[in-house]
């Protein structure tokens, strides 16, 4: 029984220790995107014509992950790929890749999401743990998720997000309590992190909650149509790519 006991407390004593090197690595991550990225935003309004260089932006970008970047350039599939399956450390180049990337894609004009940004930076960074300490391929998972979860966290400023989202990724869609513990860690460490340096979080009005009626139940209809055709459109997307031979016929 104290054995047991002994386990689990230094189970839980070593992953404390490495979801918070990961939740510091993407808080610092994500900070310095953020900063970046808002001094992007802030060069662009202020000189507008820069957009007529987007198109050699583009270009630069790609045919740098072209040369130098093609084992990263599946970026958030690549993460999922190892979570779901572990085989590879991430390369470590993602980071750079990704953030001035995506940088630049904002800075002429350009349109890119932060949140699979801070995902990447997140679990690549993280994953470098495994070059340093004694990381079984399997408990990759549990730090990829955690890296995830504190990069996503950190980015929004929203850390219990960040922790949903850990557990989440590694089955789409359903929530299961995957790695909750190192994801609670990892993202509100991230979060912390990203607080003290001050990083840069986008602020929305507050908005009062409307009585149900008419309307209300309407927007609620409609968001679960918009889902509904989200998951069709998933669902095709992956047939189109790996087509069964057991399905032509249904198709024809």
């Amino acid at each position: 029984m104290k054995n047991t006991e002994s386990k689990l407390i230094n189970r839980y004593l070593r992953w404390t220790f490495f979801s918070a090197i990961s939740g510091f690595l993407a808080g610092i991550a994500s900070s310095v995107f953020l900063i970046s990225l808002e001094w992007a935003t802030n060069t662009r309004d202020k000189a507008p014509v820069i957009i007529w260089a987007l198109p050699i932006a583009g270009f630069f970008i790609g045919w740098t992950y072209h040369h130098f970047g093609k084992n990263v350039a599946a970026g958030n599939n690549l993460i999922l790929n190892e979570i779901h399956d572990p085989k590879k450390v991430i390369p470590v180049h993602m980071a750079p890749f990704i953030l001035v990337g995506t940088i630049l894609t904002h800075l002429f004009g350009g349109s890119a999401g932060r949140e699979g940004t801070a995902v990447q930076l997140g679990a690549s960074l993280s994953d470098q743990l495994t070059h340093f300490f004694r990381i079984e391929p399997e408990e990759r998972k549990i730090l990829l998720a955690a890296g995830a979860g504190a990069g996503f966290g950190a980015a929004v400023g929203a850390p219990w997000a960040g922790v949903v989202f850990g557990m989440e990724v590694i089955n789409v869609g359903k929530l299961r309590l995957f790695a909750w513990f190192e994801c609670f860690v990892a993202s509100f460490v991230g979060f912390g992190v990203s607080h003290l340096l001050q990083a840069p979080h986008s602020q929305f009005p507050s908005v009062e909650i409307p009585s149900v009626d008419a309307k209300a139940l309407f927007l609620s209809e409609l968001g679960n149509c918009v889902w509904h055709l989200s998951q069709t459109f998933s669902m095709s997307t992956h047939l189109a790519k790996e087509p069964r031979n057991d399905l032509y016929p249904i198709l024809l």
